[in-house]
């Protein structure tokens, strides 16, 4: 894991201390709340509907151990005793006072941490592959330049005030799992065809909220030495050009859209020319250094599926569906990543208490050499688990409540905090995930309709995926009640697409049996082996679309 040297340290002190000052101006009056915003959105402060939330950054969604301790030493002190992770990789807390926040920043500098650039019109958290560093589809591991990117951006001179918020992602897997193509810059770590070097392949212009689009290639191949001039050029030309106008028409997308791929790409190269590479991207040594933070643990010389592993399965059936749905195969032989779900039966997608944290913490120090990983789907991973060790780290998560066998399941529902917390929401999102997982919470069941993603936000900015969802839930606002609309089809890994919605908007009490007659279709239609995903794509929205406004009450919404 990466280590702040002494300029990282200086870095977030000073922040911390500037922000202070700014917060005490705000508290005796001397700053009004307009004046305060900017300021406040720059360091990850937002005012929701309740009280202020505070965003904080988990960079490409590593944590160690002592860091997920002082999160939740900081949930115990100054929120409700739990956080929220988000598909950002982050963490919120939604409840804390504004008297406390120079407190609890300089608690995160303690530990590395910070709330920078988590909001505002800047670049913000750089996010990866939740299973950076142990996939055996692995061509390179994305962090060392994630943390490359991380450096470059933060207080980046030309890039803190652009036209609109800015989100970049990495992969270097075969299989996409950090949802690159709906991210205003994805990076795919790639080989060139011909000379097998590594570089980049550079989408641009995705994202979702009211305008979805999946990003368009921009370069299939870029020297990896270039990588930081040519963002920069990038970054050069939708900020000179981004509409500042209109804040719906303000993300790269827009721009994208509206001049072309082709024109775009033009302008980027024709910047890019004019800038020297070499100058602009990291010296081979600091790059080294960034490299060296992220090498391999200390892994023992182990083999793969070890006898007591296999006893313990054979006689424990839950064990043995919860190392099967949540496991994840490492590339050293005898280890196993492991998906620790944040989606007990009920509970609100993504939270997880103070004392949660705690046995999280705990865990990966006896398990997974301290670290922890934060994936986009709103669920904690241990990278580094030796297999032999699985049954004890299972009894372990059981009694704490956290061993829920069901990653990548129906009920692994992503769900943004909506009408509950969110000053932009128009609609809940929570309870609908507490009523689809309770309705599908039959572990059986779940393993007959197999992988499927459902995605819900409360309102059109899409903090919950939902236009990626293999069902998208989107909740509005209609003559004063709240109506979900529901997409189908859309896929956030290597088939990206965005959902097309079905039909009329719904009532809260009727999203779980109009879900329950899209899943027939797909259970009466469905071939050998085939997911609910590929299933929709080659039967057709049609016959969803029949079955979906079967009974409707509802007017379109």
């Amino acid at each position: 894991m990466y280590r702040y040297d002494e300029f990282d340290a200086a870095f977030v002190r000073d922040r911390v201390a500037q922000f202070s000052a700014q917060v005490q101006r705000r508290l005796a009056g001397a700053l009004t709340e307009d004046e305060f915003k900017p300021l406040r959105l720059q360091n990850g402060v937002y005012l929701q509907l309740h009280a202020y939330m505070l965003r904080i950054a988990i960079p490409y969604g590593t944590l160690s151990a002592r860091q997920l301790r002082q999160l939740a030493l900081i949930g115990e002190r100054f929120d409700r005793s739990y956080g929220h992770f988000t598909t950002r990789q982050n963490l919120q807390f939604n409840w804390i006072q504004l008297k406390d926040v120079p407190e609890i920043l300089a608690l995160l500098a303690d530990v590395e941490m910070h709330a920078i650039q988590t909001s505002g019109n800047c670049i913000r958290n750089v996010t990866a592959d939740q299973f950076a560093g142990v996939a055996a589809d692995e061509i390179e591991d994305p962090r060392p330049v994630a943390e490359l990117i991380r450096q470059w951006s933060t207080a980046h001179p030309e890039f803190s005030f652009l036209p609109r918020k800015f989100k970049i992602a990495v992969t270097g897997a075969a299989e996409d799992r950090a949802a690159v193509s709906v991210h205003d810059i994805g990076l795919r770590i790639v080989r060139h065809p011909e000379t097998g070097e590594t570089g980049y392949a550079v989408l641009v212009g995705g994202g979702l909220g009211r305008t979805p689009m999946v990003g368009k290639w921009v370069r299939d191949f870029l020297p990896k030495p270039h990588l930081l001039a040519y963002l920069e050029a990038l970054m050069r030309v939708y900020n000179a050009e981004g509409r500042r106008d209109n804040k719906y028409k303000a993300r790269v997308k827009i721009l994208v859209h509206e001049i072309g791929i082709e024109a775009f790409r033009d302008r980027v190269e024709a910047e890019f020319a004019q800038l020297d590479p070499l100058r602009i991207q990291a010296d081979a040594a600091e790059v080294g250094r960034i490299e060296r933070y992220f090498a391999p643990p200390a892994y023992a010389e182990l083999q793969d599926n070890p006898p007591a592993l296999r006893r313990a399965r054979a006689a424990n059936p839950e064990f043995d569906r919860w190392v099967a749905q949540n496991g994840f195969p490492h590339k050293v032989p005898g280890y196993q990543a492991v998906t620790l779900s944040l989606k007990g039966i009920g509970e609100a997608p993504g939270d997880i208490t103070s004392a949660g944290m705690r046995l999280v913490a705990e865990l990966a120090d006896r398990h997974s050499f301290g670290e922890i990983r934060v994936t986009h789907a709103q669920n904690l991973v241990l990278p580094n688990v030796r297999q032999d060790e699985l049954f004890d780290l299972w009894h372990a998560l059981a009694a704490g409540g956290l061993a829920t066998a069901n990653a990548g399941l129906i009920t692994d529902i992503i769900a943004c905090p909506g009408l509950d917390y969110c000053a932009l929401a128009t609609a809940r999102s929570i309870p609908i995930a507490q009523a689809l997982a309770t309705r599908f919470a039959a572990p059986d069941r779940q393993q007959e309709i197999g992988p499927l993603a459902i995605k819900i936000s409360g309102c059109i900015n899409a903090c919950g995926h939902h236009h990626v969802g293999h069902i998208g839930i989107l909740g509005l606002e209609k003559r004063g009640e709240e109506s979900y609309q529901i997409t189908l089809g859309g896929d956030a890994g290597n088939a990206s697409a965005i959902g097309e919605i079905l039909g009329p908007g719904l009532g809260a009490d009727e999203v779980p049996d109009a879900i329950e007659r899209l899943l027939a279709v797909y259970l009466d239609h469905r071939q050998p082996g085939e997911l609910f995903v590929d299933s929709v794509r080659r039967l057709g929205i049609q016959p969803f679309k029949a079955a979906f406004n079967a009974e409707l009450r509802h007017d379109a919404a």
